[in-house]
């Protein structure tokens, strides 16, 4: 199987990379391309080809869409607080560029499997107290609006067999290894991640802001697990909001706490952004996971057990001695 990752750089699509080339994957890779604005770190397996590409260009998605391709996760994007401040930029990567490989799809003799990653940002303003698959995309933003705009054209595509296309909606994904990204959202990582290190960091939302987490290792399972779904299985609706837990920021921190002792959580500070806040108090944080359940997707126990496989996975060295 021929398998394109796009946004490959990123700190999602290298792990998924990663998680491809295992023995025991779902999914049997014998070419994987992976494709970013910047050249993607290479691997020591002959299946992986690294690509630095622009997908917004006219030629970029023949080159990745052609006929020899049979799974492409499509993960490029710009990230929420970068598409609210660059409305052209965000359109133009968010929008127009999966718009593009779309077409490029369509055209091909064969169906592709297109996988998407969507966000909970596409739900906002007022809203039932618990979200299902079945809730209107309400965005409140321009990353939510090209999101939304996408799914749909996704699902027109499947009905249509253009594609076969699946449609996930990511949580906000805690914790994220390596530094802050220009998502309204990078602080859920970094009021973790920074006290881990030694270093202070900035909570910008209310301790009672909720919010709809997912580990990183669950996403990537789930983003696997979504490609290897039958098209009968997701019937006429693509899109499913992956599985994901609740919690508080104040919970975070009483995690944190718990699980490394009060004067790493003492590093967080909380210095209020009034635009952060309103846009993280748009998205919903109470989601019915029962389809993704029932559909065989993960979900994580609870936050602590989040922070521990972080250490145990992603720091080399930790010392709550400082």
């Amino acid at each position: 199987m021929k398998v394109v990752i796009t946004g490959a750089a990123g700190f999602l699509g290298s792990r998924l990379a990663d998680a491809l080339l295992k023995p025991n994957s779902e999914l049997c890779v014998t070419e994987l391309v992976l494709v970013d604005t910047i050249l993607p770190p290479s691997r020591k397996d002959p299946r992986v080809i690294t690509l630095a590409l622009d997908i917004t260009t006219p030629e970029a998605p023949r080159k990745l869409v052609d006929t020899d391709t049979d799974l492409l996760f499509h993960l490029a994007a710009v990230v929420s607080g970068h598409a609210e401040e660059d409305f052209d930029l965000g359109m133009k990567v968010n929008f127009n560029a999966t718009r593009s490989l779309l077409e490029a799809a369509r055209h091909r003799a064969t169906k592709l499997r297109f996988v998407f990653t969507s966000t909970v940002g596409v739900f906002g303003g007022d809203l039932p107290p618990i979200i299902t698959d079945q809730t209107a995309a309400t965005p409140q933003n321009s990353y939510g609006i090209a999101k939304a705009m996408s799914e749909l054209l996704i699902n027109d595509y499947s009905r249509r067999g253009f594609v076969d296309g699946r449609v996930v909606r990511l949580p906000t994904v805690s914790i994220r290894a390596g530094t802050a990204n220009r998502a309204v959202t990078s602080f859920a990582s970094g009021i973790i991640r920074e006290p881990l290190n030694g270093e202070v960091a900035i909570c910008p939302v209310p301790p009672d802001q909720e919010l709809w987490l997912s580990s990183p290792g669950s996403v990537v399972f789930n983003l696997i697990h979504a490609a290897t779904l039958l098209s009968s299985e997701l019937e006429k609706w693509r899109v499913i909001n992956l599985p994901g837990i609740s919690v508080t920021v104040r919970k975070m921190i009483s995690s944190l706490c718990e699980v490394s002792g009060s004067k790493v959580a003492k590093l967080v500070r909380y210095e209020h952004d009034e635009t952060i806040s309103a846009m993280v108090g748009s998205f919903p944080s109470r989601f019915d996971n029962s389809r993704a359940l029932r559909l065989g997707f993960r979900v994580d126990s609870n936050f602590t057990d989040v922070i521990r496989s972080y250490i145990l996975e992603d720091l080399k060295q930790v010392s709550f001695g400082f």
